[in-house]
């Protein structure tokens, strides 16, 4: 008698589980995102199970490795804006800025919106999400493109955004 698709799942859950739970528990060090992390490494393999079942756990360990190191990365960014956002409160409340210091901030700020206007709209919506925190896996899922495209298409994008900048800066214009 064949197994069903749902108790061949069951059997590998149960089977598995612990030891994806614990992997992930060493490598982020938090046990409630382990937890939660397991259940998505589990989602994921219900719905997009790999090829061959037979090899379902370095399946597994490949993608709870993956989606660790994008939950750490994704920590470690949120941790770097709160200290930038931190800094910047305690700078602002420390010093009164100028208005001259002001106005050239102002200045900056309008001339990088600038040379974002002017790329594809799919070039500035990656780079807004990466530099809004966004994991690879997240700008995969937002964008609706493979994983494995994302940095790709984010490289591509920050030399379209650098070549912008270089020609707004001066007065270089491309055809590109």
């Amino acid at each position: 008698m064949e197994t069903s698709a749902p108790n061949l799942f069951r059997e590998c859950y149960e089977t598995h589980y612990p030891s994806v739970r614990r992997k992930l528990i060493a490598i982020v060090k938090d046990e409630a995102a382990a937890e939660d992390l397991a259940q998505e490494v589990f989602l994921k393999l219900y719905r997009n199970p790999p090829d061959e079942f037979g090899a379902v756990g370095a399946w597994l360990h490949r993608v709870l490795t993956r989606m660790a190191y994008d939950h750490i990365d994704k920590k470690t960014r949120e941790r770097a804006l709160a200290e930038r956002q931190g800094l910047q409160i305690q700078t602002e409340q420390g010093s009164s800025a100028s208005n001259e210091e002001l106005l050239i901030q102002q200045e900056d700020r309008q001339q990088v919106q600038g040379w974002l206007d002017a790329l594809p709209e799919r070039d500035r919506k990656l780079l807004m999400l990466r530099y809004e925190g966004c994991s690879y896996a997240e700008i995969a899922e937002k964008m609706q493109v493979r994983l494995p495209q994302v940095g790709t298409m984010l490289r591509r994008a920050g030399e379209r955004f650098k070549r912008q900048a270089v020609s707004g800066k001066h007065g270089i214009t491309t055809n590109e």
